[in-house]
Order: C-alpha cells, then structure tokens, then sequence
C-alpha cells in the first residue's frame, strides 16, 4: 500500500476515535412552568452514543437528593419534509425534564455527564430553579371600573364607558387614538355586568372602538404587576364581536391578564402575535368563555412567552352532530358529507417557550390546541418552543386533531388530556425538532383514521407512556429516538387494519410493556420497521418493514415488546369500542369509562417510571391512563361543574 493511502487510512481512523469523546458545551435553563423544569446541555463528539447525564434534584432547604429521569440523548436525526423545504438535522447534546412539582417552590437541580471515553469542559452543573405559580392580580394596584354604554346601576369611580377609555382614555371618532391617560403596571380593569358590542361603523361608537371593531391592547406590565381586566363578578360580562375579524389585539403587550369574559362572534377573540413581527409576552387568560369564534387564542411570534391558558371554555362553529374531516385517502376522506369548512380552526395556537396550556373544555374546532408548526427553530433557545405544558384538557369533536406539538423543539409535555372524536389524527408530532416530547396519561376515543399518535414529518424525540388509546397506530413516516411504555391500544375490528405500524428511522428506539387488542379477521397485526445498529430508513422500502400476525411472534423476531401482552375489552370496568362502520358518528365522554377491572390483566402490568407512575397502588403500575384505586383526573375548567358541556 502507497505511504500516502496508509497515512490518509491512519488519519481517517484516528478521526473517527477523536469523536468518541465528549466535548460539554452550552447548559441552558429553559423557562419554568408550574409543574416542570426542562433543560439542554449541547455537546460535540460522542460519535459512538455511549454518553450520558444523570439528574438528582431536591428542595431547596432538604439534605436528601432525589434520582431524575436522565436527559435523553439527542443529536444527528434528521427531521425533513421536502415538499415544504424543511430539512433539519438535530444539534449533538441532551435533553429533558424533571417533572411533577410543586408550584411556586424552588429547587435545586445537580447534571452529571459522563462518557467512558472521556469528557472535556464542565461535566457538572447545579442550578436553582423555581416554578412558576398562577399568575394573579396586583393587590396595590388601581382599581378602575368599566360599565357598559346604557348602564342604569350606582358606578363605582372612577369609571369608564369602555374598556378602551379605562386602559387608554380614548375619545370617540378620530379621537380613539389618542392615548394620553394609559393604564399603568398594577392597575385591574373591572368590567361590571353587561354586552359590550362596539359599534364600528359608528363614528362615534360608545366603545371607542377603530373601524374594524378591533381593540389593541399595547401596554406594559410587569411579572410583579400585571395589568389585569377582568370581570367585576357582579354578572356576565359578555364581548361581542359582531362579526368582525379581530376582537382583541395583544400582540405588543406584556404581562397581561385576562379574566372571566365571555367572548364571542369574533373571527379571533385573542390575537397574540405575528411571526417575525411581534407577539404578547406573560399573557394570561383564565376563566373565560369563547362561543361562536373561528380561532380562541393565537401567536405564532417565537419571542413569545410563558402564557398561561386555564380553566377556559371554547366552542367554535363545526358540526356538532357529525365528525367531518377534510381531506385524505378513502379512510380519511370527508365522504358523504364534503369536507368541513374551516369555520373554526384552533382554539389555542402558541409558539415561544414556557407556555401553559390546562384545564380548557374545547369543541366544534379544526383542532383543539397546537403549537405553531413553524419550521426550522430559532437558534436562540429562548426564542424556540420549549418547555410547553399541555394538561388536564377536555376535548370533543375535532376535524382534524386533538393536540399538536407540531412544531415543538425540547420538553413539551402532553399528559392527562381526555380527546374524544377527531375525524384524522389524535396526539401529533409533526414534527417534533430533537425532543423531548413527552405524552403520557392521555385518554383517545374515535378516531377512525387510525392514527393515534401522528408522529409525521420524520419527528426526533418521542416519549409515549401511559397512554389509553381505543382505536389503532398506524403511523408509517419513520420517527427517531421513539419510545413507547405501559400504553394500552385497543382495536375497534375495523376491517383489514392491524392493530400497529410501528415506523422507526434509527435504532434508538424501545417499546415495552404495552397492552395490544388486535382487530379481529385481519392478518398482520403488528408492523415493525426495527433498523440495524448504524442503519437509517427514513425512507423505508417495503422490504424494509416486519409484520407479523401476533405478538408473540412479534416478541420473538425483534426483542422488543418482551414484556407486553394483548387484551380485550373485558379489561375496562364498562366500555364498548367505537363502530368502525360509523365514521361519522359523535360520541360523548360521560358515556365512557376507562376504568380498569380490578384484578384484570392490565393491572400490575407495568413497569415503574420515577415521576409518572411512583404512586402505583398494587405490585406494580398499571397499564394505560388511569391507575386502579386513584382518582380520575379533573378534565377541563375548575368551575365547570355541570356537564356535559358539549352534548
């Protein structure tokens, strides 16, 4: 062999060698929310994956340390969709959460990396970290009263005629812009009992409102003192829109709250920011009501921040008596009825990080909650959306899906939300930029398409835990660094559809523990696409896949699944599973429980995760959402106390 092949050989091997090593790069906090704290550290080299970070954190004051999940290592997945451009290979470095804590409280978190081939730079970080709690007025405020235009009662001064003089001191006409007497940080608006309608076409209408009906809310508060607008509690204090396009526009404002109005007849109640223009920053809204509206609460501004969207109920404008969707193959085809107009689209659309998303009852949308696909993250990590909790929603009746994370880059975590009749897809990635994405504890019912989790779009990321899904997942766009635990998937029978596709682009991939109901009458019930160690198949070819007719033979072949088992419905206390022959129809969640049986096989047939299941009740943790001997989680608003909300 030539010296100069033999010395290019050596060098290309010594290279390859160098990149075993880990090289520590950036520790980043991301924002906290109530309940989570999420983190990444970047790295360089660990060609070989062998790397790895332990997590302890405690409460600030406590001696005794406690074990975290560790971080989930990431980097080099490729996450593309070539018609729109995107093509996306995930930085080298670590990721995750430490989850279910106690608002308000501050901790202190310890990350050690570790490579048996050897670390460079700082292996070890311990930070203190608090969580948020729910924002809330400012006690040393101004108080300013709002009544309605014809309100007749005793007013409390200092008051307003509308919203717009309170927070501005606008005039009519071309005096609506003229804002000499703005609200400061701290001040509360109460909005006493009444309809508040601008007329826009009014020259000079009560409500100050500009032609197009819109009010912008530009101000400023603080974390410390917000500027809050609220109901005075002294009855419905109802906005109507009259049609028109935008209601309210926040999307220059900072530190805001939002309380106890009901919304309605507006294309958007809440517009929040623009992207690459601007967007609202500490936006709260809580306790609200929005009827007859095409879109809730909607940013796609990456600057924006920590919303906190809770104990809200939206109904939009679909069909309430027939699940419509809108386009796809014969399965997902809107059939005899057309496809669903776009009348309603989300309620609550974000992107940013540390947003909060809980307690909401939503219907009648396009989808319920999303993040904002996006597209190629921002490369400041504080203008990416991360740290985004998605909890305890209620949700009926979608024309496409349930919850999207679909444009999420680390720590999103989607977990006991209750999503009943979505017309395409349920729980989606698509897709997710590095992860982790964390869903667990969610409940899916009706979802003819057959797609439980849309994991699309070549996402990287995914964790899937706990998770009770009647109906199947038959996604088959390869995913990364997927992992599927303690989940239950039943099958409805529906004809010639196995009960799983299971579609992994590399080999870091795990499931187990799970609980299958195959359909009956068909053949392969479980589809595998399971890469070699060093193989890609981002775009698998049809001899790429394994399917195999049961799960023992699935156990057999792969290795994976060892510990999972197949079921059937006797499993649940009382629940029957969707008509496969009835695509349209809508079904309700008071009907369906998804308790399971004591004693049945699903109970105790789990494997424990520290922070998602420690409070197992038996021998070992149950499989799907719900725990046997613990309470139901409380879906939707706290103050919605009747139901249904939505028959």
């Amino acid at each position: 062999m030539p010296r100069t092949i033999c010395l290019s050989v050596l060098l290309a091997a010594s290279s390859l060698f160098a990149q075993n090593p880990t090289s520590a790069g950036r520790f980043h906090v991301e924002p906290p929310t109530l309940l989570n704290l999420g983190f990444e550290w970047s790295i360089q080299g660990d060609a070989n994956r062998n790397a790895s970070v332990s997590v302890e954190y405690r409460q600030t004051g406590e001696t005794e340390w406690r074990q975290g999940l560790p971080l989930l290592r990431i980097g080099g997945e490729n996450v593309y969709r070539r018609r729109e451009n995107l093509d996306y290979t995930v930085p080298d470095g670590f990721a995750g959460s430490i989850l279910n804590l106690k608002p308000g409280t501050e901790y202190e978190c310890r990350f050690q990396l570790t490579d048996p081939d050897g670390v460079t730079g700082q292996t070890t970080h311990t930070i203190k970290a608090k969580t948020r709690t729910e924002p809330q007025p400012f006690l040393g405020g101004r108080t300013l009263h709002v009544y309605p235009p014809g309100y007749e009662g005793t007013r409390v001064e200092p008051s307003f005629t509308s919203l717009l003089q309170a927070y501005y001191g606008a005039g009519l006409g071309d005096w609506s812009v003229v804002w000499e007497r703005r609200a400061q940080a701290g001040d509360t608006i109460l909005l006493h009992v009444g309809l508040y309608k601008p007329e826009r076409f009014n020259y000079v209408d009560p409500h100050m409102a500009p032609f197009d009906g819109t009010m912008s809310l530009t101000l400023k508060g603080t974390p410390d003192k917000p500027i809050t607008i609220k109901a005075a509690g002294d009855g419905e204090v109802v906005f109507d829109g009259d049609g028109n396009a935008r209601l309210l526009d926040v999307m220059a404002s900072a530190w805001h709250i939002v309380e106890g109005i009901t919304f309605r007849n507006t294309d958007i109640a809440i517009f929040a920011g623009q992207k690459e223009v601007i967007g609202a920053v500490g936006l709260t809204v809580k306790n609200c009501r929005f009827e007859n509206v095409g879109f809730g609460i909607w940013t796609e501004y990456a600057g924006s921040r920590e919303f906190y969207i809770a104990d809200n109920l939206f109904l939009g404008r679909d069909d309430r008596f027939r699940l419509i969707g809108w386009t796809g193959p014969l399965w997902a085809s809107a059939g005899p009825y057309g496809s669903h107009l776009l009348k309603s689209y989300y309620a609550v659309k974000v992107y940013g990080p540390g947003h909060v998303i809980a307690h909401n009852s939503i219907a009648y949308f396009h989808d319920a909650i999303s993040i904002s696909t996006y597209g190629t993250p921002e490369k400041d990590p504080d203008r990416r959306a991360s740290a985004i909790d998605i909890y305890n929603n209620d949700m009926h009746a979608f024309g496409d899906d349930f919850i999207e994370t679909d444009g999420g880059v680390h720590n999103i975590r989607v977990f006991n939300n209750r999503g009943v009749n979505a017309a395409h897809g349920g729980y989606s990635s698509q897709p997710v930029f590095g992860g982790p994405a964390y869903f667990f504890r969610n409940i899916l019912y009706h979802v003819p398409s057959g797609v439980a989790f849309k994991f699309s779009a070549k996402p990287a990321g995914l964790y899937t835990w706990h998770n009770t899904i009647i109906g199947e997942h038959i996604v088959g766009d390869p995913s990364a660094n997927m992992h599927f635990l303690n989940n239950l998937f039943l099958g409805r029978d529906t004809p010639n559809r196995g009960i799983l596709r299971l579609a992994n682009a590399t080999e870091a991939w795990s499931s187990d523990y799970n609980g299958y109901r195959p359909n009956q009458g068909v053949k392969d019930q479980y589809s595998i696409l399971a890469p070699k160690a060093g193989q890609r198949l981002y775009e698998p070819k049809k001899e790429d896949w394994q399917s195999f007719a049961t799960l023992a033979s699935l156990q057999k072949a792969i290795g994976q699944e060892t510990h999972s088992i197949e079921v059937d419905f006797d499993i649940f206390e009382r629940l029957t599973p969707p008509d496969p022959a009835k695509r349209h129809a809508v079904y309700h969640a008071m009907d369906l429980n998804f308790r399971l049986k004591p004693n049945s096989k699903a109970v105790d047939s789990g494997a424990r995760i520290p922070f998602i299941n420690d409070d197992f009740t038996g021998k070992a943790p149950d499989l799907g959402a719900l725990e046997t001997g613990k309470p139901a989680p409380h879906y939707g608003p706290h103050w919605l106390t009747w139901q249904p909300f939505y028959r």
